[in-house]
Parts: C-alpha cells; sequence; structure tokens
C-alpha cells in the first residue's frame, strides 16, 4: 500500500512539472492537490464515476458515497454546482432578489411611512454580493465532497468504454478514471437559434445578463418563457425599457391559461413590453447597438426594434454531444436526450444517465430526484421519480408556482373535474403588507375530489407549492387540505380557501 501511495505521489509530481508554469505557492498547491486527486482516481477503480457536478452529479455522487459505494465526481468547469448554481439559478436568484429590494425602495417604501431620499443603484455591489453568494455554495459542496470522501477530479470527461472516462485535465495533462457504474449528468446548454450569434456582450445568453456591468435603457428579450421573464424583470427593476419577443401566441405555454394570463398583466402592470406571435427573422449587431428585424409569425410586414442589449432565452439542450456517447454505443433521440429505462440505465450495462441529459423537466430539483434515485438503484435498492409531482416556479414577483396539471390538460383528458379559486385580495395577510396582486387554483377530480393540480401566483408562491406537492404526492383531496389548520395570518391559508372553495364553498369570498 505505502509503495502505491509513493507511485501516485511521483507520478503526479511528474504531471505537475510538465504543466506548470512559476506560479504562485497557493496556486501550486491547489493544482498539486487536483492532479494527485486525478492521480489517485486513475489508479482504483470507483463503484460509481459521475461525469458532471451540477445539480444531478454532485447529489448523486454524495449520495453514492453515503451508501457506502467508492465514488469520483468529474466536472470541467473547476467550480461545482454546474449550470445552477455557476450562471444559473443562484445567481439569478441573488439578482431578483437585490432588484425587488431596490424596486420596494422606489416604490412602495413611502406607503409604509419609510422615506429614502437620494436613493441609487450600485451595480458592482449587487454583483459582488450575488458572486459572494455564488462561491459560498461552491466552496460548501467541495466541503461536502470531502466531508463524504468523494474524489473529486477537474476536467473535461468523455467516454472511452462502459467502464473507462478519459479526462482532459483542466491543469493540464490527462488521466483515465475507471468505474465500475458511469452516471452522465452533464446537464444542459444555451439553445441558440438559427441566424443570432450570442457574443456576451450585445447579444447575450443568460449567462451574460447575470454579468452586464451597466443598465441597459433598453432590452430585447427572445423567448418569453420561465428565464427570459426572470432576467427581464431583474432589468426592468433596475430601470431597463424591457420589450419581450415571443414566437408563440402566449408566455410560459406550460402554464395554466388562466394563471399565464394575470401573469402577463401583472408583468405588464410593471411596465413590461410583450409581442407575441412574433418571430425575430434579422439581427444587426454592427453599429453601436442591436438592430432586430421582426415579422409576424404567421408571416407579414416586417418592422425593426433597436435595443442596446439583446438576451437570447430561447430554451435549453441537452449537453450532451463531444463526451464519447457514440463511441460506446448510448443511444439518444432526435433532441439528443440520452434514453434511460426506469432504473436510469442506458442501452449499455454500466452507464446511466440522469437530469437534463435525459427526456423530463429541465429543472435542478428534478435531476437531484434523478441523481439520488439512480444511485439507489446501483446500490441494489429502490428509487423513484414522479415526473407529474416536479414543482415549477418562476421567480418573478409575484412568483408563480404549480405542480401538477393544468385544466387544460385535464379537459383535454376527459375527466370530470371542479375548480376552486381564491383571490389575494380576500387574504388578510397579503393585504397587511399591501402585496395582494395574485390568485390560488386548484383542480380536483369531481367524483373523488382528488387534487389533479394546484396553481399559485402570489409573493413567496415557490414556498406555498410544496404544501401542495405533498398533497399531490399522497393523493389528497381538496378537502383534506381544507379541513387541515392554517395559522392566520398567512398566505397559505390562500391555499386552504382555494381548496374550501373546490369541494365546498370558500368562507372569505
Amino acid at each position: 500500500m505505502a509503495l502505491a501511495i509513493l507511485a501516485r505521489r511521483r507520478a503526479a509530481e511528474a504531471v505537475l512539472r510538465r504543466t506548470l508554469a512559476p506560479v504562485s505557492a497557493v496556486s501550486a498547491v491547489s493544482a498539486w492537490r487536483a492532479t494527485y486527486a486525478a492521480a489517485a482516481a486513475a489508479e482504483e477503480e470507483s463503484d460509481v464515476v459521475v461525469v458532471g457536478g451540477g445539480p444531478g452529479g454532485y447529489v448523486a455522487a454524495i449520495k453514492a458515497a453515503q451508501l457506502g459505494l467508492k465514488t469520483t465526481c468529474i466536472e470541467k468547469r473547476g467550480t461545482l454546482g454546474g449550470t445552477c448554481l455557476n450562471v444559473g439559478c443562484i445567481p439569478s436568484k441573488a439578482l431578483l432578489h437585490s432588484s425587488h429590494m431596490y424596486h420596494e425602495a422606489k416604490s412602495s417604501f413611502a406607503h409604509h411611512g419609510v422615506k429614502i431620499s437620494n436613493l441609487e443603484v450600485d451595480l458592482p455591489a449587487m454583483m459582488a454580493q450575488k458572486d459572494k453568494a455564488v462561491s459560498g455554495l461552491t466552496k460548501g459542496i467541495e466541503g461536502l465532497f470531502k466531508k463524504n470522501k468523494v474524489t473529486y477530479v477537474k476536467g473535461f470527461g468523455k467516454l472511452a468504454s462502459p467502464s473507462e472516462v478519459s479526462v482532459d485535465l483542466n491543469d493540464g495533462g490527462s488521466t483515465v478514471v475507471k468505474g465500475k457504474n458511469i452516471i452522465i449528468a452533464t446537464g444542459s446548454d444555451v439553445k441558440s437559434l438559427p441566424g443570432i450569434t450570442i457574443d456576451e456582450k450585445k447579444i447575450v445568453s443568460s449567462t451574460g445578463a447575470l454579468c452586464l456591468s451597466e443598465i441597459p435603457k433598453k432590452l430585447v428579450v427572445i423567448g418569453a418563457g420561465y428565464i427570459g421573464l426572470e432576467m427581464g424583470s431583474v432589468w426592468n427593476r433596475l430601470g431597463s425599457e424591457v420589450t419581450v419577443v415571443e414566437f408563440a401566441p402566449d408566455i410560459v405555454p406550460s402554464m395554466d391559461g388562466e394563471v399565464r394570463k394575470q401573469f402577463q398583466r401583472m408583468l405588464e402592470k410593471q411596465k413590461m413590453k410583450f409581442m407575441l406571435k412574433t418571430k425575430v427573422v434579422g439581427v444587426d449587431s454592427s453599429g453601436d447597438g442591436v438592430k432586430l428585424t421582426l415579422e409576424p409569425a404567421a408571416g407579414g410586414d416586417q418592422t425593426v426594434i433597436e435595443a442596446d442589449i439583446v438576451l437570447v432565452s430561447a430554451g435549453r439542450i441537452p449537453y450532451t454531444a463531444g463526451i464519447g456517447l457514440e463511441s460506446i454505443g448510448v443511444e439518444t433521440d432526435k433532441a439528443g436526450r440520452i434514453l434511460v429505462d426506469k432504473r436510469f440505465m442506458t442501452n449499455v450495462k454500466g452507464v446511466y444517465a440522469i437530469g437534463d441529459a435525459i427526456p423530463g423537466p429541465m429543472l435542478a430539483h428534478k435531476a437531484e430526484e434523478d441523481g439520488v434515485a439512480c444511485v439507489e438503484f446501483i446500490a441494489g435498492k429502490e428509487g423513484h421519480v414522479d415526473y407529474d409531482m416536479v414543482p415549477g416556479v418562476v421567480y418573478t414577483h409575484p412568483e408563480v408556482a404549480s405542480v401538477g396539471k393544468t385544466e387544460e390538460q385535464v379537459k383535454a383528458l376527459g375527466i370530470p373535474y371542479r375548480v376552486g379559486k381564491f383571490p389575494l385580495l380576500a387574504n388578510s395577510r397579503a393585504k397587511a403588507i399591501d402585496d395582494a396582486d395574485g390568485l390560488v387554483k386548484v383542480v380536483a377530480e369531481k367524483e373523488t375530489d382528488k387534487i389533479l393540480g394546484v396553481h399559485i401566483m402570489a409573493p413567496g408562491a415557490g414556498e406555498i407549492i410544496h404544501e401542495a406537492v405533498l398533497a399531490l404526492q399522497y393523493g389528497a383531496s381538496s378537502e383534506d387540505v381544507a379541513r387541515t389548520c392554517h395559522a392566520h395570518p398567512t398566505v397559505s391559508e390562500a391555499l386552504k380557501e382555494a381548496c374550501l372553495q373546490t369541494f365546498a364553498k370558500a368562507i372569505h369570498i
């Protein structure tokens, strides 16, 4: 054993000497540790090798280690947490919160007797707060890896065989990590649009929209989905004139129709503009700003609008190209998603896939559930993820959260149903805090009263929705929730009242 350890150290030192230019002592130590970890991973076969350190990948790695499996996680970014933590969920929520605080101070504080003079945005400080949150959380995951004895290899992993991953190390050189089971957790990437080149300067993805150096006077968002509306809200609150261009006839097509209409009215009230049923047919960024040529989705006269910044937010695609899937015969669909069975195994024995790389909602929390269930199967246990029970949240203000089926989906299935709705205008807590725009809508099966879907537009909807998730998970009826005591005054009481309205009649309307 001592000889093996010595050999690994010497191998690591050799790679280090070949790849390191003169650097600081701290950088050298960090590079040595990374190279040593890679050499150690190459020396011994792991029970589980996870390719990708995002929400699905790092959670899978930690869970596997907790189940007693020797685990290695390979991540190319050099920081753990994937898109979500580094350039997605976390930094966007930081900016959403900061921009909301500014907007409240500017537009609402005076109504509550709080007067502020000389209010201004310090954008560098706002960005620094966001970056601090990201840095702290990524380092926290590294700490969890150490605590659970997960080997962390920094580099780009590519499948070499059903039991080997070739890694181009971030600090130079390469290695091969061997594993009895390989989990592909490579996540997703920004979806580009034909004829539009994202330069992350004037034409940006969500990544670029998170680190603009100044507040644009005019911002055009292409795509009215979750990400586009959230990032549009950030810059709208900070003073940008925001126009959202969407090819479809509606914003957030997956949202319940009635809630969607109210949501759009709320965003328009906040001075966001929408151009629906509209397509972008040309982009000119040769000047100081960007000129976009638009025309109706069904065809017609063209118009030109100008912007300082254009955010392309047309969705995401699985990151599965160039990682060696073809070389070992892993099957994918036309969209590039890896096909798996109910145990998350691909058609190649010992190779699994989870998260955005496979079919299903492209959400961080869905990927986490995939990761846990996948390693439970590998460990000989049972795992399960019900994609019908995965909540979705738009973190604007008010937030919009939902779980289960929309009224349109239930109607299309031909299921007899009842609907109960309760406006926040009748909720005492919402009125007390002067934040009463929104509603709660419950859809339940008519005969059994079983809840089929819940849709909430309210401040804190992303927190309230979990009561509904639990209700659906255990097959609760609207009466079950309505007869459950809720603290008063709370916005959550609106869900209780909506359930009362579904099976009987609400008290406060």
